[in-house]
């Protein structure tokens, strides 16, 4: 019987911040369809090393590393030759790698704003511009991770909801811009993971109550989206995917 190859296979798909949480589960959903991965991290490498074995296993020489502080802005052009270079071609790049904390009014800096625009708006645009090229040359694509929070903004999160909604307008332009030859679109996870500082019960609990399936989602519900915006969605540009079991829409 002949093998059937899997449909990204001979792909390379960049992704942000995927030593860890949402980033790691995408790696593992692009990579199970046949797509070489390049992992970028920060200071996660131990996680992103583990990953790398653990997909490579079954694949050998399909996953590599990058290691980048994407708050370094002449950095970002560097890290997408790289990436380019190891396999000789890019035909995704998921824009995951993110930065969350409260900025409340009348505590928050200039030092904040810069860097939750920077990690949430600006490295995503500089690495799409700089992707840009490599992905017309096979009809690739873009997906950025936004939030729910960049259409309702999230109490004592203005800072950050601000530069997940200018994420949401950046994947429009560039659909407009990027078009015919690339895709982008967006996905915006509602209750995946909680947040890496403390949540507390009474809140998650809130939280949960709130969406229409009364239950937290999982990395592999954004997974499966960022998959099928990649692999299936041929006619999809400038959208975003909302994945929250329907809390966006309960006020």
């Amino acid at each position: 019987m002949a093998h059937t190859p899997k449909p990204l296979a001979g792909k390379t798909a960049l992704i942000t911040g995927a030593a860890h949480r949402i980033g790691a589960q995408v790696a593992r959903s692009l990579h199970a369809e046949g797509a070489n991965i390049v992992l970028h991290y920060r200071n996660s490498r131990a996680g992103a090393e583990a990953l790398r074995e653990e997909l490579a296993a079954g694949r050998p020489h399909s996953v590599f590393l990058l290691q980048a502080d994407l708050q370094d802005a002449e950095r970002l052009p560097l890290l997408v030759e790289e990436a380019f270079s190891m396999t000789g071609r890019l035909d995704a790049l998921i824009n995951n790698a993110s930065t969350f904390y409260p900025t409340p009014i009348g505590e928050a800096t200039q030092t904040q704003w810069d860097d939750l625009f920077g990690a949430n708006a600006r490295a995503p645009f500089f690495l799409s511009q700089a992707a840009a090229p490599h992905l017309k040359q096979h009809g690739g694509c873009i997906v950025n991770i936004v939030d729910i929070h960049a259409e309702r903004p999230l109490k004592g999160h203005p800072i950050y909801s601000m530069a997940k909604a200018a994420l949401v307008m950046m994947t429009k332009a560039l659909a407009c811009e990027l078009g015919p030859e690339v895709r982008v679109n967006a996905v915006a996870p509602g209750a995946i993971l909680w947040p890496e500082n403390d949540v507390d019960e009474a809140t998650r609990e809130r939280i949960v109550s709130r969406t229409f399936l009364k239950r937290r989602g999982d990395p592999a519900d954004i997974a499966r989206a960022v998959l099928f915006l990649v692999r299936d969605a041929g006619y999809m540009s400038g959208q975003v995917l909302t994945v929250d079991g329907g809390r966006s829409l309960n006020s």
